[in-house]
């Protein structure tokens, strides 16, 4: 069971998925715009959240860049643009997943099962020692990552991605192969191309040089290696 908020502002939308998510066993919560959302994710954080792009005259896109501020929770976008430009755009923005109308009861359910166990598997993942790499480490008990001892701000997947990376020194991964193991995902459901924008985003956080990256080194025709060498 997981608590969903459900931001739309079509009223028939709201009645049937709340009906089919609550009779899954799952806490329902909506809202029909921007205030409405940020005020349900600041009184009390979802599991994952269902948001439309298209709220009447807001942009949802709008309520994913407040989220983003004051939370990680999982976004799923719904809407009714299907083009691969639009997909990628939402999945820079932050969103986890990105599901087209018209959809399926059943595809709407996998596809909240699919960004749920891939959040809890990140919640869940083993403690262990820091690693340290001179003057990066990180520390898989508290989720913390120091660079020269200052604490980075991280969201979840971007710590879950250095981690994995850095877990493997110097292994080559394929974006296909972090999907799978970061996302628990494939390209089939998810573009390679949001793996791309964590990574620039992730470098942007640790590298001194994001153009010349020192610890996340991408390896032309291949994939992206963590190096450890200080």
């Amino acid at each position: 069971m997981a608590s969903i908020l459900v931001v739309e502002d079509d009223a028939d939308m709201i009645a049937l998925v709340r009906q089919h998510l609550e009779n899954e066993g799952h806490q329902v919560r909506t809202a029909s715009n921007l205030t409405g959302a940020i005020d349900h994710v600041s009184s009390g954080e979802p599991d994952l959240l269902l948001l439309d792009i298209v709220l009447g005259a807001e942009d949802g896109r709008d309520v994913l860049r407040e989220v983003r501020t004051m939370s990680d929770v999982p976004v799923i976008f719904i809407t009714g643009r299907g083009l691969e430009s639009d997909r990628i755009a939402g999945l820079k923005m932050g969103a986890d997943d990105y599901l087209v109308k018209p959809f399926s009861l059943g595809e709407l359910s996998a596809r909240i099962e699919s960004v749920l166990r891939r959040s809890t598997s990140a919640q869940l993942r083993t403690e262990g020692p820091d690693l340290s790499f001179g003057p990066l480490v990180i520390n898989d008990a508290t989720h913390e990552v120091r660079l020269r001892g200052e604490v980075l701000e991280l969201t979840a997947k971007e710590y879950s991605l250095l981690l994995f990376l850095a877990t493997s020194p110097r292994q080559v991964f394929s974006r296909q192969q972090l999907l799978e193991h970061v996302w628990d995902s494939s390209s089939e459901w998810q573009n390679e191309a949001t793996v791309t924008e964590h990574i620039r985003r992730l470098r942007l956080k640790i590298e001194s040089d994001p153009d010349h990256p020192r610890w996340i080194v991408t390896v032309r025709g291949f994939g992206y290696r963590f190096e450890p060498s200080t």
